[in-house]
C-alpha cells in the first residue's frame, strides 16, 4: 500500500505540474479579458457622450442641439453662453441650454435626400405666424418635405412671409396681379366641371381660389420631384395613425403603385372649454368619421352627437385626399383630385385621418362674419356657404349680441356635459388623440418656432416686398376683371399593402367638383349595408 502511494504520487505530481500552470494562464487572461472588455466599452461610450460624439438612442432625448428640421443654423449660442456667465463656468455635461426638439438631436432635414416618397402639401391661407407655423412643423415631423403656400391677408404681409420663406422647403405665392392674370389663362378656367362654383362670393370664392392653386402647385410639385400632393386647410392636421412611427411617408409608401389617390376621411374637433387660445395644442377630444363607425354605432348615437345641430358634423365630412403625382393629374375641388385622361383609382383608408380643428376658438364666429359680405338672411347666406352650420353661425355672429354669441357657442361647440361625453367616448364616436397635441406643444416649449421667427431675414427684397403689398386684399378693390372679381362669386381589401383600407371606389368622371359635404344624416338610415 505504501509503495503503490509512493509511486502514484509523483505521477500525480508530475501531470499537475505538466498541465496546471498552462490552463491557470489561460484562465486568468480569459478572467482579466472579460473584466477589460466592458470595462473598456465603457469608459469609451463614457467618454464620447461626455464630448457630445454618442448618438444613441438613449441620448437622442437630451435637448443638446440646435438643429432641428426647417430651422436654419445658429450660430450665436456658443458666445451668448460665453459672454451670459459671469463665472465663465461651463455645463459640467458639455451641453447646450439652447432650444431644441428632443426627438430630433443630430437630424439634420436633406431636402435633397433620396427619402422616399417625397410628400408635398399645398394650402390657401390667411393665417398668421401663430397658426402657421405650428401647422407647417408638425407636418414635417410625420414626413412632409415641401410647402406650397398660396398666401393673402395676414399671411402675406411683411412680417409674416419673411418668416415663411425662411424655412427650408416652404414655397409662398403671393395673389398678385400677374398670379391672377396667369390663372385666368389657365385650363381650369375654361372648364365646366368648376362652373357652378363662380360668381359666388365668400365659401364659393375660396373653393375656386383653392383650386386655382392647386392646379399650380401639381406644376411646382412635379418641378421639385414631389411623389404625393395633399391639399390641407391650415386648420387641419394629418393623423397618420395605423403606422408605429406616427409617419405619413410610411402610409404612402405602403400604397400600392396602382392606386392614384388615397382618401384620409376627417375627424371634427370636439372642444371642451370656450376659451381655447391654441387649439392644436389644447384640443384633444375628436368626433369620428361615420367611415370610420359601425353603422349601428353611429345611427344609434346620432341624435345625441348631433346636439341639435343641423348634421352629425358642424362643417363637411367627406374627408381630405393624397394624389399620386403624374400625367394629367387635375384637382377636382378641395376635397379630391381627379386626371383627364382616366378615373383616378381611389383606396379609403380606415384608421389615418384628417383632424380638422373645427370653430375651435370662440373668435372663429366673428372671423367668419368679418370676411363675407352676404345679409344675415336664410336665403342670402346661400350664397355665401355651402353646409348648413356655417350659415347658422354667420347668422347668429351678425345678430346677436357678445353673450347670446357666447351662449349659443357653447350650445352648439362646446363640449361641456360630462356624461355625454364619457357616453360617446365608450361607444367610440368620439375618440381623444393626443400625438398632434404632444409633437407641437414639445415644438413649442423646445423653442422651435421662436428660432425660425429670430432666424428670419429681417429685411426683404423689393421684389418681394411689392408681392406681399400686393396681396389678394388690395387687387380685390383695384384689379377689376380679374378672377376675384370677374367669376368667383365593389368593396375589397388591399393584398399589396400592410395598411388597412377601408374600401376601394370605382370613380366615374365626375360631372362637377366635389364641394365640402356633410355627413349622413337622419334620413340616410335606410342605405344598405
Amino acid at each position: 500500500m505504501a509503495g503503490l502511494h509512493s509511486s502514484s504520487r509523483p505521477i500525480n505530481s508530475s501531470s499537475s505540474s505538466s498541465t496546471s500552470p498552462s490552463q491557470g494562464v489561460f484562465n486568468s487572461r480569459l478572467f482579466l479579458l472579460l473584466t477589460l472588455l466592458p470595462l473598456t466599452l465603457a469608459c469609451f461610450a463614457f467618454v464620447l457622450q461626455w464630448r457630445g460624439g454618442l448618438t444613441d438612442p438613449i441620448t437622442r432625448w437630451s435637448p443638446d442641439s440646435d438643429q432641428f428640421p426647417g430651422m436654419l443654423p445658429r450660430t450665436t449660442h456658443s458666445s451668448q453662453r460665453n459672454s451670459g456667465s459671469g463665472s465663465g463656468c461651463v455645463d459640467v455635461l458639455g451641453r447646450s441650454h439652447s432650444p431644441s426638439f428632443p426627438y430630433f438631436k443630430d437630424w439634420k432635414f436633406d431636402f435633397g435626400s433620396d427619402l422616399k416618397p417625397k410628400i408635398c402639401i399645398t394650402t390657401s391661407t390667411s393665417a398668421g405666424l401663430e397658426q402657421t407655423l405650428p401647422w407647417i412643423f408638425y407636418h414635417k415631423v410625420i414626413g412632409v418635405s415641401n410647402f406650397f403656400l398660396f398666401v393673402e391677408g395676414k399671411a402675406a404681409t411683411q412680417n409674416v412671409s419673411k418668416v415663411l420663406e425662411s424655412i427650408p422647403g416652404v414655397k409662398v405665392i403671393y395673389r398678385t396681379r400677374e398670379l391672377e392674370e396667369k390663372q385666368a389663362k389657365s385650363r381650369i378656367w375654361n372648364e365646366t366641371w368648376l362652373a357652378s362654383f363662380f360668381y359666388k362670393p365668400c365659401n364659393y370664392e375660396l373653393f375656386v381660389k383653392q383650386s386655382l392653386n392647386m392646379e399650380m402647385a401639381i406644376v411646382m410639385a412635379r418641378e421639385a420631384g414631389m411623389d404625393w400632393i395633399i391639399h390641407l386647410d391650415t386648420d387641419e392636421l394629418l393623423h397618420p395613425a395605423g403606422t408605429h412611427e406616427y409617419s405619413l411617408r410610411r402610409i404612402l409608401s405602403d400604397v400600392p403603385s396602382n392606386v392614384d389617390m388615397v382618401v384620409f376621411p376627417n375627424y371634427e374637433s370636439s372642444v371642451e372649454r370656450d376659451d381655447i387660445k391654441e387649439p392644436f395644442s389644447e384640443v384633444s377630444m375628436f368626433k369620428k368619421n361615420y367611415d370610420h363607425l359601425p353603422k349601428d354605432v353611429y345611427f344609434g348615437n346620432y341624435k345625441e352627437a348631433t346636439r341639435g345641430n343641423p348634421n352629425y358634423f358642424l362643417t363637411y365630412g367627406n374627408g381630405k385626399a393624397a394624389a399620386r403625382i403624374q400625367d394629367h393629374l387635375r384637382p377636382n375641388g378641395a376635397h379630391r383630385w381627379h386626371n383627364y385622361m382616366k378615373s383616378p383609382n381611389e383606396i379609403k383608408l380606415d384608421e389615418a385621418a384628417v383632424l380638422h380643428y373645427t370653430y375651435p376658438k370662440f373668435s372663429d364666429l366673428t372671423s367668419r362674419r368679418d370676411r363675407c359680405g352676404c345679409k344675415p338672411t336664410k336665403e342670402d347666406v346661400k350664397r355665401c356657404f355651402m353646409l348648413e352650420f356655417d350659415r347658422a353661425a354667420f347668422i347668429i355672429a351678425s345678430t346677436a349680441t357678445e353673450d347670446e354669441m357666447l351662449r349659443w357657442y357653447r350650445e352648439r361647440i362646446v363640449w361641456t356635459d360630462k356624461t355625454l361625453n364619457l357616453k360617446l367616448l365608450r361607444k367610440g364616436i368620439l375618440a381623444r388623440i393626443y400625438a398632434p397635441m404632444a409633437i407641437i406643444q414639445g415644438l413649442r416649449e423646445s423653442g422651435v418656432f421662436s428660432s425660425v421667427i429670430a432666424s428670419a431675414e429681417t429685411t426683404l427684397s423689393k421684389d418681394k416686398f411689392l408681392s406681399a403689398v400686393e396681396s389678394s386684399n388690395t387687387t380685390r378693390a383695384q384689379n377689376t376683371g380679374m378672377i376675384s372679381s370677374r367669376k368667383i362669386g365593389d368593396k375589397s381589401k388591399s393584398q399589396a399593402t400592410a395598411r388597412r383600407v377601408l374600401e376601394f371606389i370605382d370613380d366615374n368622371t365626375y360631372s362637377s367638383a366635389i364641394p365640402p359635404q356633410s355627413p349622413p344624416g337622419s334620413d340616410d338610415l335606410h342605405i344598405d349595408t
